[in-house]
C-alpha cells in the first residue's frame, strides 16, 4: 500500500522504517512545524505531578531542575516512551486522548496530594487543565511550544502524489486537519481521494476534513497506525 504520513519528520522516522520494512511505500508530507517557546522557569516548583499532552512538551522543556520521581501523566505511548527517555520513573500513559487522560488522573492522584503541572503547546483541543481545576486540583500550565502552518511544498512531491494517490493518509490534530485541508485546496486535488482511507485523531479533525471524498474514515489513537492497516 501507499501510505501518507504527515507528522514532522522526527515524529515520523519510525514508523516510515517499519512500514518500509512491511513492503509499502511511504510518502512524507509534514504539515506543521514546531518550534520553542520561552517560559518563566520559576513556575516549575513545588509540584507533585506533571501532564504532557505531546512529546513536543517534553523536548522543549528545560528537564535540570525537574523532579523525575513525581507521577508523570502521558496522553498516550509516543508521549510516555518519550518521558522515559528523559528519565522520568513514574509514568502513567493514556490510551491517546485526553478523555482517558483526565480519568486516569481522577484514579491515580488526589486533588490533596499538591499542585499539578500541566506542560502543553500554545493550541490544546482540550481545556485539560481548566477540567482538572473544575475538579478540584490545583493546576499550573506552562505553555513551551507552538506549530506553524507549513505553506510551501515541493512542486515535485505534489506532481508525484497525484501520479500515485495514497492508500492510507494519517492526520494526528485539528491543527493538521486545517493544514492538510489547504494543501488540498492549493493544489486543487478534491477530487483525487476517492480511493484514500483518511486516519484521524478525534473526530474534530475528521470533522474538518469531511467535505473532501474519501473511501472511509477511521478514527484512531497513536499507537494503532500498524493495526489499522489490517482494518482496511
Amino acid at each position: 500500500m501507499h501510505i501518507l504520513l504527515t507528522r514532522p519528520l522526527e515524529d515520523s522516522q519510525e514508523m516510515i522504517v517499519n512500514f518500509s520494512n512491511l513492503g509499502h511505500q511511504v510518502s512524507h508530507l509534514p504539515l506543521l512545524s514546531v518550534e520553542p517557546i520561552e517560559y518563566d522557569q520559576s513556575l516549575i516548583k513545588n509540584y507533585k505531578a506533571i501532564i504532557f499532552t505531546s512529546a513536543n512538551a517534553i523536548k522543549y522543556l528545560s528537564h535540570k531542575d525537574l523532579d523525575k520521581n513525581c507521577f508523570c501523566f502521558c496522553v498516550g505511548s509516543a508521549t510516555e516512551k518519550k518521558a522515559r527517555s528523559f528519565g522520568f520513573q513514574n509514568v502513567i500513559a493514556a490510551e491517546g486522548n485526553v478523555r482517558n487522560l483526565r480519568e486516569l488522573i481522577l484514579r491515580n492522584f488526589n486533588q490533596n496530594n499538591g499542585k499539578i503541572l500541566y506542560i502543553s503547546g500554545e493550541q490544546i483541543s482540550v481545556d485539560l487543565d481548566q477540567q482538572l481545576i473544575n475538579d478540584g486540583y490545583v493546576v499550573e500550565r506552562i505553555i513551551n511550544y507552538r506549530t506553524n502552518h507549513i505553506e510551501i511544498f515541493d512542486e515535485k512531491f505534489v506532481d508525484q502524489l497525484k501520479l500515485k494517490m495514497p492508500d492510507i493518509t494519517y492526520i494526528y490534530s485539528q491543527n493538521s486537519a486545517v493544514s492538510f485541508l489547504n494543501f488540498i485546496k492549493r493544489y486543487q486535488l478534491e477530487s483525487l481521494w476517492m480511493n484514500t482511507n483518511l486516519m484521524c485523531i478525534g473526530e474534530k479533525a475528521s470533522s474538518i476534513l469531511n467535505e473532501i471524498k474519501w473511501k472511509k474514515i477511521f478514527l484512531f489513537n497513536p499507537g494503532e497506525e500498524e493495526f489499522l492497516l489490517y482494518k482496511i
